[in-house]
């Protein structure tokens, strides 16, 4: 789906997250990011993946990893989806679908035999100085983690 690949900038950014911060690309200047776009927040595949994520806190915050999630819901499904997992990082509400289609996640999609426009499951791995390190296209949610580290 999308056409960003290893050793390509990371398009830069400024959307809120669940509470209301402006959050930039740049704010992540000089750290490894992890920015994972997920269809919709609560849903059984997206919860299994952001909980993964969590429960390997530790290790990415070790290894000098910040983690972004990102999803066309709304500030409030972000809050609630954060609050009801625990989930130690932001969420982007990305409403206006800019950063999602800077990163080039959003297009038709299949499920259940219908056809819709919608996020497809995509994770960037960008280095210290905005470069995509990884495009992980076909997210493991239960072991995502392992995945990236």
């Amino acid at each position: 789906m999308t056409t960003l690949k290893a050793g390509d900038k990371a398009p830069d950014f400024t959307v809120e997250d669940q509470d209301g911060n402006e959050v930039k690309l740049s704010d992540f200047k000089g750290k490894k990011l992890v920015l994972f776009f997920y269809p919709k927040a609560s849903t059984p595949g997206c919860t299994a993946e952001a909980c993964n994520l969590r429960d390997n806190w530790e290790v990415f915050k070790e290894k000098g990893y910040a983690i972004l999630g990102v999803s066309a819901d709304s500030k409030r499904r972000q809050t609630n989806f954060k609050a009801k997992n625990e989930l130690p990082f932001p969420l982007l509400a990305d409403e206006e679908k800019e950063v999602i289609n800077a990163y080039g996640v959003w297009g038709p999609k299949k499920f259940m035999g219908k056809e819709y426009d919608g996020i497809h499951r995509t994770t960037f791995v960008i280095d210290e100085d905005g470069k995509i390190e990884e495009v992980i296209g076909k997210v493991k949610t239960k072991d995502h983690a392992a995945q990236i580290l």
